[in-house]
C-alpha cells in the first residue's frame, strides 16, 4: 500500500487532526483500561483470593506478561500478510472482551489461613489460566495493528504525524491512569470479579465505538489481498477464517503453557526452588534464534557504520529487558509493599494498593510534554545525549528509585508503617527514566537499523520487553513474604525484607547504569564514518 495518504476534507478532521485518530485513541485507551486495571488486580487476587504463595503470583504475573508482549510479533505479522489492520483489531478485541469478561468467574475463594493449608476452587483457576490466555492473543492482534492504523491516517512527510502520535500516546496513559484508579477499588473494596468486569465492559464500549468509527479509517486497514483472504484453503474454510481459528487454537495452547513448569535440577536450586516455567523456555529460545540471526547479519555484507549502528541497537535492546525488569516491580512488590506495610490515606482519602499503580502512569503524563520540549532544546545546544547516555540515565534513574523505597522501608512512621508520599517520591523518579530510555528506545530502533531489518528489530524491541516481564517475575521473588499460621503479616519483618531486597535492585540499576556510561564512547564510536 502506498505511504501516500490524500489530504483529507475538513468534514473528515477533528481538531486539525482525522478523524481515525481519536478512533484509534478511544480503542487503545479502553484497551489498556482494561489491560491495566487487570494487572493492577492481578497479583493481589492471586495472593487474597486464591490464597496463591507471592512469588507463584509475580512468576505467573511476569510470565502472562511477557507472553502479552511477545505474542504481538505474531499479531503484526498475519495482520500484514493477510488480515489487514482492522480485522486483526477487530479479533483481538473480541478476545481480550471474552478474556476480561472470563476472569470476573472468580468461583470461591480460597479456605485456609496461608498458601501451605489452602483449599482452592480448581475450576475457577482454570477459568482463569484460560481467560489470561485470552488476553494475552487479543492483546497479540489488537496491540501492534492499532498503532500501525495511526500511522496510516497520515502521509510520511505530515508535519502533524509525531503531534498526532503523542495525542494516541496519551490515551494510552489516561487509560492506565483510570483503570488503575477505578478498577483497582472496585475489585478490592466491592469485589474482584466487578472489577475485572468493569475492565471488560469498557473493553466491549471500546470496541463498538471502533466498529461505529471504522468509516474513519478511509480504508487504510484492509488486507493487503482481500481475494486471497476469502480464498477456501482448507475444508472448506477460508484463510480468514483459518486464522481467526487458529488464534482460538493459540490461546489454548497459551492456556496450558502458562501453568507449565519444568524441574531442572541445579537450576531450579539456583532459582530459589521455584522451577522454569514453559514460557521462560519459549522466551529463551527465541531470544538464541534471535542474536543467531543478528550475527549472521553482522556478515552480510553491511557498511562498518552500518555494522556499528545495529551493534549498538542491540546492546542497547538487550539493556532494555533489564530496565523493565526492575520497573515491572510496581505491579509486584511495590504493590505488596502499599498492601502490607504502607500508610496509604492522604488527604483524607484512603489509597487502596492496586490505586498505587496511576501514580506511575500520572507522572507519565506530566512529564510527556517537558521531555518533548527538552530533547530538541538540547540538541540545539550541541548537548543532547547520545543513545546509550540516555539509556544509561534511565537505568541509574530506576535504580534510584529503589532507593527511595529501600529509605523509607528502613525507616518506617510512628505507626509502624511507610508514608504513602515516599511511593509518590519513588513513582517520579521511575518514570524520569522511563522518559529518557522509553520513547527513545522506539526513536533509536527507526534510526539505527539498517532498512531491510527495521520491522524485526522493532519485534525485538517487544520481544525483549516480554523478557523483561520474565525477569520481573524471577525478581519479584526475592520480595516475598508469606503470612503466619494465623493468615496475618508480620509487618516489621515485611519492611526489613524490603528494604534489603529494594537496596540490591537500586544497585543492580545503578551499577548497569554506571558500567553503561563506561561503554558510551566505544558504542558512539562504532556509528562513526
Amino acid at each position: 500500500m502506498s505511504t501516500h495518504t490524500p489530504a483529507l476534507s475538513a468534514q473528515d478532521e477533528l481538531f486539525g487532526h482525522p478523524k481515525g485518530l481519536y478512533v484509534c485513541f478511544l480503542t487503545e485507551m479502553w484497551e489498556r483500561f482494561a489491560f491495566y486495571g487487570m494487572k493492577a488486580l492481578l497479583l493481589l487476587y492471586l495472593v487474597k483470593h486464591h490464597l496463591f504463595a507471592q512469588a507463584d503470583g509475580t512468576i505467573l504475573l511476569g510470565t502472562y506478561a511477557g507472553l502479552a508482549y511477545a505474542l504481538p510479533l505474531l499479531g503484526g505479522l498475519l495482520a500484514d500478510r493477510y488480515l489487514g489492520m482492522r480485522k486483526a483489531v477487530l479479533f483481538g478485541g473480541a478476545l481480550l472482551v471474552l478474556g476480561q469478561l472470563g476472569m470476573a468467574w472468580t468461583g470461591s475463594a480460597a479456605t485456609g489461613t496461608t498458601p501451605d493449608n489452602a483449599v482452592r476452587d480448581a475450576f475457577a483457576i482454570q477459568i482463569m489460566y484460560m481467560s489470561l490466555a485470552l488476553i494475552g492473543v487479543g492483546v497479540g492482534f489488537l496491540k501492534p495493528n492499532i498503532s500501525t492504523i495511526v500511522g496510516r491516517l497520515y502521509s510520511a512527510d505530515d508535519p502533524r504525524r509525531d503531534s498526532g502520535f503523542t495525542i494516541f500516546y496519551m490515551g494510552i496513559n489516561v487509560g492506565a491512569f483510570l483503570s488503575s484508579l477505578i478498577v483497582a477499588w472496585i475489585g478490592e473494596k466491592i469485589g474482584w470479579g466487578y472489577g475485572f468486569a468493569l475492565a471488560g465492559v469498557m473493553m466491549a464500549l471500546g470496541l463498538v465505538q471502533f466498529v461505529i468509527g471504522q468509516k474513519h479509517l478511509h480504508g487504510h486497514a484492509e488486507p493487503a489481498d482481500p481475494a486471497m483472504l476469502k480464498t477456501p484453503v482448507f475444508a472448506g474454510l477460508s484463510r480468514e477464517w483459518l486464522i481467526y481459528l487458529g488464534g482460538l487454537v493459540l490461546a489454548v495452547v497459551v492456556w496450558q503453557v502458562l501453568q507449565t513448569k519444568i524441574d531442572f535440577g541445579p537450576l531450579t536450586k539456583l532459582m530459589g526452588g521455584h522451577q522454569v516455567t514453559l514460557t521462560e523456555v519459549v522466551a529463551v529460545v527465541m531470544g538464541a534464534v534471535l542474536y543467531l540471526w543478528f550475527i549472521r547479519l553482522m556478515f552480510s555484507g553491511l557498511s562498518r557504520t552500518e555494522k556499528g549502528g545495529m551493534i549498538m541497537l542491540m546492546v542497547l535492546i538487550t539493556v532494555s529487558a533489564l530496565f523493565w525488569g526492575l520497573y515491572e516491580q510496581t505491579y509486584g512488590p511495590w504493590v505488596l509493599m502499599a498492601d502490607i506495610g504502607m500508610d496509604r490515606t492522604t488527604f483524607g482519602i484512603e489509597w487502596t494498593a492496586g490505586q498505587t499503580t496511576a501514580i506511575g502512569a500520572l507522572f507519565v503524563i506530566i512529564f510527556s510534554f517537558p521531555f518533548a520540549w527538552l530533547w530538541p532544546k538540547l540538541d540545539r545546544a550541541g548537548l543532547n545525549p547520545s543513545y546509550p547516555a540516555k539509556f544509561a540515565w534511565g537505568l541509574v534513574f530506576c535504580g534510584l528509585s529503589f532507593g527511595v523505597l529501600a529509605f523509607a522501608a528502613a525507616n518506617p512512621g510512628e505507626a509502624g508503617k511507610t508514608s504513602l508520599w515516599w511511593m509518590v517520591l519513588a513513582y517520579a523518579v521511575l518514570v524520569m527514566g522511563e522518559m529518557v530510555l522509553s520513547p527513545v528506545g522506539l526513536s533509536a530502533v527507526t534510526r539505527l537499523s539498517i532498512p531491510r531489518a527495521v520491522g524485526l528489530m522493532m519485534g525485538a524491541w517487544f520481544l525483549f520487553s516480554a523478557f523483561g516481564e520474565i525477569i520481573a517475575g524471577r525478581l519479584g521473588t526475592w520480595a516475598t513474604i508469606e503470612p503466619d499460621a494465623a493468615g496475618k503479616y508480620d509487618v516489621p519483618a515485611a519492611l526489613a525484607l524490603y528494604a534489603d531486597v529494594f537496596t540490591d535492585m537500586m544497585w543492580i540499576g545503578v551499577g548497569a547504569g554506571a558500567l553503561l556510561f563506561l561503554a558510551t564512547p566505544l558504542l558512539k564510536r562504532l556509528t562513526r564514518e
